[in-house]
């Protein structure tokens, strides 16, 4: 499915958010306080908007994005090529890494977790790839709260949106998917909750933008990383 609409994803992204996405990305990075010398890795990283934002801070830090797509893989690889940030591309199972335990300072996600198939197993991935102390940064869609504006993000996720992608991409599945996974996705103390039953701790959320996304932290308990990484 993400094969097929990886020509369009970014631009859809973009049309579909009123460009809103880009500040997203920008404080999930801010949230992370990147220090030289970390290894960040970038988990469905799609088209690689996200790890190429965290590696534009600092070039000093390293950044792995993975994913299944490897057209998406592709686009990503184009866009860095262009842009000043660097990072290393692989296609590769957010349930599957193939990297040794505690390998990375720090694991994003952006509009992925809910793809998971088995959410708790790739949280327990992720949580062994992660250093003692090593953070992770879990941006997602999530439903406003406030009556009105529910009422008017659900009509426009649920009809609006899929139309839009039909007529972008071609591909009205992937849309209908889009609500469908967001609609089913345990988001707020439900999320928090299956953070700490993997094994992290100090998980907190900050919602964003009225609630359209929210931004999940939390730490891999043990010691906490010094000022230069190590």
């Amino acid at each position: 499915m993400f094969d097929g609409i990886a020509g369009t994803y970014d631009l859809l992204n973009h049309l579909l958010s009123a460009g809103v996405d880009i500040l997203w990305r920008r404080w999930t990075v801010d949230a992370l306080e990147l220090k030289a010398g970390w290894w960040i890795l970038d988990l469905a990283t799609g088209t690689a908007d996200l790890g190429l934002e965290a590696a534009a801070r600092d070039p000093r830090v390293r950044v792995v994005g993975a994913d299944l797509s490897l057209p998406m893989l592709r686009l990503g690889d184009k866009k860095q090529k262009k842009g000043a940030g660097r990072m290393f591309l692989l296609c590769g199972d957010a349930q599957r890494l193939p990297f040794p335990d505690a390998r990375f300072h720090a694991v994003t996600i952006g509009f992925g977790v809910r793809n998971f198939s088995d959410l708790n197993g790739g949280l327990h991935e992720v949580l062994r790839v992660l250093r003692p102390g090593g953070r992770l940064a879990v941006l997602e869609f999530s439903r406003p709260r406030a009556f009105l504006l529910s009422r008017v993000y659900l009509i426009y996720f649920k009809y609006i949106l899929p139309g839009i992608g039909r007529l972008v991409s071609r591909n009205p599945l992937a849309y209908r998917y889009l609500y469908e996974s967001v609609m089913g996705f345990p988001e707020g103390e439900a999320f928090r909750m299956r953070l700490t039953q993997a094994g992290f701790q100090d998980a907190v959320e900050r919602r964003l933008t009225l609630g359209i996304a929210t931004l999940y932290l939390a730490i891999k308990p043990g010691r906490r990383e010094t000022q230069d990484g190590r």
